[in-house]
């Protein structure tokens, strides 16, 4: 509603603050320039109140500045243009305040935010869409049957900003009772170092080959007069797995680096129409682009259809790098062993590791292969089923 800064100057300056004080009118922003001069800010309201009380303790009151809505009226109101295209700006921001103008979706990790983005969007939840249109529980609903890797979701909706909150469901392995029938079977293919079968038949011995879905510890035995008992499997089969990985690295190579010049483009995005302050082309040949876009907004959650997007060219030099043939190969090797150790983690249990090489004139080709012992048995449910034709029951793997 607007406030003035005003200046005091008197000998009973500590009189005007007591009395403004037990007459409830409020000072803030106060300087002490001298002993008898401050400045403080005051509401307009209480202008005129300070005015009789500055009399009282002789005190001499002075406005300093003026600021708020009110002068900024009063100094405009001859001028119907600006009143005119004001009023335009306030009706279109109410019209404005009624759609989604930004979403903001928290709480994933795994889950891809752009997967989520566009079963919203489907779903009737987008960038331009009105806020009082939407069914939020519906949505919820949607989502909630369409993914299995999502335990929980929230939708609010704060002025023009929709936040979407996903509480993302865990995989958990199926645990089978004691009760339950099952089979171990193998869940990675290679070559068999240990079997340990506590319950069921062992269906392969040490230096077998397996691979993917083959029954290592069977949980079914039949005898000649007892016929098929079935069993819940239990033991530990480990295997030999190997993991490789191939690289080419070239004896002469180019590398890129920042020289540090660079160059910032700015341009503006009206909902979906683009304005660029910049020729489309850099003025570099070699360059990396960060691009960073801003939504304006007015208030906390009150965002407006409007983007600042700011690209930021920096020039990159080209310089040439030569290897030597055994240069080139234990950098290979290093760069598969990074690979490789992402791919398999640091607590396995390295038995082996091979290098193969392969050169040519411009080249040289690197592969590095880990043998690693893992336990690759998984337990899998016996499902029992009849036989139209016989009337036996039968059984399958699940």
């Amino acid at each position: 509603m607007g406030y003035i800064k005003i200046q005091i100057e008197g000998f009973f300056i500590e009189r005007f603050i007591n009395t403004c004080i037990s007459k409830n009118i409020l000072l803030w922003n106060m300087q002490r320039e001298k002993s008898s001069i401050l400045k403080c800010n005051l509401s307009i309201k209480s202008y005129r109140k300070a005015i009789k009380i500055a009399k009282k303790t002789q005190c001499k009151i002075k406005i300093v500045n003026k600021k708020g809505l009110p002068f900024l009226f009063n100094r405009y109101k001859k001028r119907k243009i600006f009143v005119f295209s004001f009023l335009i700006v306030v009706v279109s921001l109410i019209l404005a305040s009624n759609f989604i103008w930004n979403i903001e979706i928290k709480g994933i990790n795994k889950i891809s935010k752009d997967e989520i983005e566009t079963i919203l969007e489907n779903d009737g939840l987008c960038i331009g869409k009105n806020k009082h249109r939407i069914n939020k529980q519906e949505i919820i609903n949607r989502i909630r049957l369409q993914r299995d890797d999502i335990a929980w979701i929230g939708i609010e909706i704060k002025g023009t900003k929709a936040i979407i909150k996903i509480v993302e469901a865990e995989k958990k392995p199926e645990i089978l009772n004691k009760d339950e029938y099952c089979n171990i079977i193998s869940k990675k293919s290679g070559v068999i170092y240990k079997v340990s079968a506590q319950n069921g038949i062992p269906q392969v011995k040490e230096g077998d080959t397996v691979n993917v879905n083959d029954i290592l510890i069977k949980g079914s035995i039949e005898g000649k007069y007892t016929g098929i008992r079935y069993m819940h499997a239990e033991g530990d089969v480990q295997a030999k797995i190997k993991y490789s990985h191939k690289l080419k690295v070239y004896y002469n190579q180019v590398q890129k680096n920042q020289n540090g010049n660079k160059e910032t483009r700015y341009s503006i995005k009206i909902n979906n129409f683009k304005i660029n302050f910049y020729k489309t082309l850099s003025n570099f040949e070699n360059y990396d682009t960060i691009k960073k876009d801003r939504k304006i907004r007015m208030f906390n959650d009150y965002y407006l259809p409007i983007e600042i997007l700011k690209n930021e060219n920096f020039e990159l030099e080209e310089h040439k790098l030569i290897y030597t043939p055994e240069e080139a190969k234990n950098i290979g090797i290093e760069e598969n062993k990074k690979i490789l150790e992402k791919q398999i983690g640091k607590d396995k249990n390295i038995l082996e590791e091979y290098v193969n090489i392969n050169a040519n004139k411009e080249y040289i080709e690197v592969e590095v292969v880990y043998e690693v012992l893992e336990s690759i048995g998984a337990k899998e449910k016996i499902v029992f089923w009849k036989d139209d034709l016989s009337g036996r029951k039968k059984y399958k793997s699940l």
